[in-house]
C-alpha cells in the first residue's frame, strides 16, 4: 500500500464510526502525505508576519492613514496585536519582518530588517515593484522559511500588515483568476460603501493600465513587498514539505500568486478560515480549497491561522493518540 492507504487505513481503523471526525479526518490524511509518515508531527510552528508600505494607499483606498502600518509593527514588537495573543495562547513562535514599511525604526527592537524600499510605488503612476525588487522580495520570504526549516519547524503560517494591501491582493486575484475587479475587491480596513464604489474604480483604471502576461511581471506591476515575501515563502515552504496555515484575503492572494510558480503548492496548504473580505470566497473556491472556520474574521495578522491551529493539532493527535478498534478490544461493523 502506498502512504496515502496507509493512513487511510490507519484513520478508518480507529474507534468511531467511518468517516465521524470529519475534516479532522481529511487534515489528518493530508498531514501524513506532506510528511510522509503515518505518525506525523507538528514541530516547531512558527507565524512569520510580514510589513510593508503601499503607495496606492495615497489614493486613499484605505480609511486608514499609511502611519497604521509602521504603528502595528510597533504594537506586534510590543506583544499587544491579536497575532500575539492568539499565537501565545496556542504555543506558536512569531516573528515580525519590516519587508518595505515607510518608516525608520529606531534600533533594538525585537523584528527582522528586510526592507527592499519604503513602500511600493503608486501604481497608478507605475508598476509597484521593479522585477528585481519583487525577486529581491520573493527569495529574502525563501530565506526565512529555509532558516526556519533548519531550525526545526515543520509548521508555518504567514501574516501580514500593510495598509492598502487588500487593493494590491484584489488586483492580483483579479489578473490570476479572471473574476471581475468589480467582484474582487471589498471594505478592506472598513470602508463604506461610497468609498468602496470608488476603491473599485481606481483598481479597474490601475488594472487596465498594465498589460503583463507573465506571472513574475503581474507580481512586481501590482504586488507588494510583503506578498512577494510570502509568494517566496510558500514556494520554499511547499519544497521544505512543511504544513501550510493559510490565514485569510491577502494570504490566500500570494498562495494563488505561488500556484503560478509552482502549482503543487497548496498540496501543503492547510486554509484556515473564509475572511469577510469580499472576494475570498470566491477565491478559495477558485483554488478548490475548503476553510475550516467561517466565524466573521477579517484581520489579516494571520490570526485565522492562528485561531484554527487546535484545530489542525487536533486531527494529528486522533491519528497518532487514538487507539484502533483491534488495540481496544472493540467490535468493529461487519
Amino acid at each position: 500500500m502506498n502512504i496515502k492507504d496507509q493512513l487511510q487505513h490507519k484513520i478508518d481503523f480507529k474507534t468511531k464510526p467511518l468517516g465521524a471526525l470529519g475534516r479532522l479526518e481529511e487534515i489528518a490524511l493530508q498531514i501524513g502525505i506532506i510528511q510522509d509518515s503515518l505518525s506525523p508531527k507538528l514541530e516547531k510552528p512558527v507565524l512569520l508576519v510580514f510589513a510593508a508600505d503601499h503607495g496606492l494607499a495615497d489614493e486613499g483606498i484605505s480609511p486608514f492613514p499609511k502611519e497604521v502600518t509602521w504603528q502595528m509593527v510597533m504594537n506586534f514588537c510590543a506583544g499587544g496585536a491579536a497575532i500575539n495573543v492568539f499565537c501565545k495562547q496556542n504555543g506558536i513562535d512569531i516573528k515580525v519582518i519590516d519587508a518595505g514599511v515607510d518608516y525608520d525604526f529606531p534600533e533594538g527592537l525585537p523584528f527582522l530588517d528586510a526592507k527592499i524600499a519604503k513602500g511600493t510605488r503608486n501604481m497608478l503612476r507605475q508598476p509597484a515593484m521593479s522585477v528585481d525588487e519583487c525577486r529581491q522580495a520573493m527569495e529574502k520570504g525563501k530565506g526565512f522559511v529555509k532558516a526556519e526549516a533548519e531550525n526545526g519547524c515543520n509548521t508555518i503560517a504567514f501574516g501580514e500588515m500593510g495598509i492598502g494591501n487588500t487593493s494590491a491582493s484584489a488586483l492580483l486575484m483579479h489578473k490570476f483568476t479572471g473574476i471581475s475587479i468589480e467582484e474582487c475587491t471589498g471594505k478592506g480596513a472598513g470602508l463604506n460603501d461610497e468609498n468602496v464604489v470608488r476603491k473599485k474604480k481606481i483598481l479597474k483604471e490601475v488594472s487596465e493600465k498594465y498589460q503583463v502576461e507573465n506571472p513574475l511581471d503581474i507580481l512586481a506591476t501590482f504586488g507588494g513587498f510583503e506578498i512577494a515575501m510570502m509568494v517566496g515563502a510558500f514556494l520554499e515552504a511547499k519544497k521544505q514539505k512543511m504544513v501550510i496555515l493559510v490565514d485569510g484575503f491577502i494570504a490566500t492572494a500570494a498562495a494563488l500568486t505561488a500556484t503560478r510558480f509552482d502549482k503543487k503548492v497548496t498540496e501543503n496548504c492547510i486554509f484556515c478560515h473564509t475572511s469577510k473580505e469580499k472576494g475570498h470566497q470566491l477565491m478559495a473556491k477558485y483554488l478548490g480549497a475548503k476553510p475550516l472556520l467561517d466565524i466573521g474574521m477579517r484581520l489579516g495578522e494571520g490570526s485565522g491561522a492562528a485561531v484554527a491551529f487546535p484545530i489542525v493539532k487536533s486531527a494529528v493527535l486522533f491519528l497518532n493518540e487514538m487507539t484502533s478498534f483491534e488495540d481496544a478490544g472493540v467490535s468493529n461493523k461487519e
